[in-house]
């Protein structure tokens, strides 16, 4: 056998031996990529930073600690922890959910700016020297939530303008921006109620003293839903579940899947 013939019996990934061993070898490095969050309000911005704990004020989750958060349930949730499944699951519709609502509230207040009076025209305002705040996530989440403030900033902006211009009464756009943003917040505190514990489906389907302290430790979450113990619910973005972690046998003698018939 000639040293050509050898080179292309060990061409990598069964690749076509028309191919030369670099073509075929070469790997590509790391993808990277640039993002940012352009945002136009202190309302907004209030949420990217959030707020420390002090004696008379309580800890307010922003979004960069939201981001740092999720990178660990992900991780988690790729482990089999199911009460990380279960936090990406309420996140996930939460976040979803959240943004119908600014953004249904937002077209409703657009519409109010649309019909003003004939023959006026108004753009909704603007800020001459917005922030621009960038993003680097380890997962989906970070950057969903980031889609949920710049919603919301939109929001605010399109607010302000309506008020300003007699459109909508002072008291009703405060108790508006108010209440859009406690669903921010309540989406991103969701992120803190999740603990470590190394805990696994086995463990709970065992009733393990691992699962007893996991239990104790999530207290907040609630009971676990059986369809997440099962893992027959899942959230729509979630990791897919490390093969090593995948020893979990259900109660009809089936190891317990991990491909995208979960979610």
């Amino acid at each position: 056998m000639t040293e050509t013939e050898t080179t292309k019996r060990e061409l990598p990934n069964n690749a076509d031996p028309v191919v030369d061993y670099t073509t075929a070898a070469a790997r590509p490095g790391t993808l990277r990529g640039d993002a940012s969050l352009e945002i136009q309000t202190r309302q907004a911005q209030q949420l990217v930073y959030g707020r420390r704990k002090t004696e008379d004020k309580e800890h307010i989750t922003g979004l960069v600690r939201f981001g740092m958060n999720m990178k660990r349930v992900w991780a988690s949730a790729g482990r089999n922890d199911p009460y990380a499944d279960w936090a990406l699951l309420r996140i996930e519709e939460t976040l979803t959910q959240a943004r119908k609502k600014i953004n249904k509230m937002r077209q409703e207040t657009e519409q109010l700016l649309e019909n003003a009076a004939v023959g006026v025209e108004i753009d909704v305002a603007h800020s001459l020297e917005p922030v621009r705040v960038p993003l680097q996530f380890a997962n989906a989440y970070g950057y969903m939530g980031a889609y949920l403030i710049s919603d919301y900033d939109q929001l605010v902006c399109t607010i302000l303008t309506a008020r300003f211009i007699g459109l909508l009464p002072s008291n009703k756009s405060t108790k508006s921006l108010h209440n859009t943003a406690t669903l921010i917040r309540h989406a991103f505190g969701l992120s803190s109620l999740w603990k470590f514990t190394l805990v696994t489906r086995n463990d709970v389907r065992n009733n393990t003293p691992m699962a007893l302290k996991a239990k104790e430790a999530m207290s907040m979450m609630g009971e676990l839903p059986q369809k997440i113990i099962d893992g027959s619910k899942r959230a729509q973005i979630a990791p897919e579940i490390s093969v090593s972690n995948v020893t979990d046998v259900g109660e009809k003698g089936t190891e317990v899947a991990n491909s995208d018939d979960e979610k």
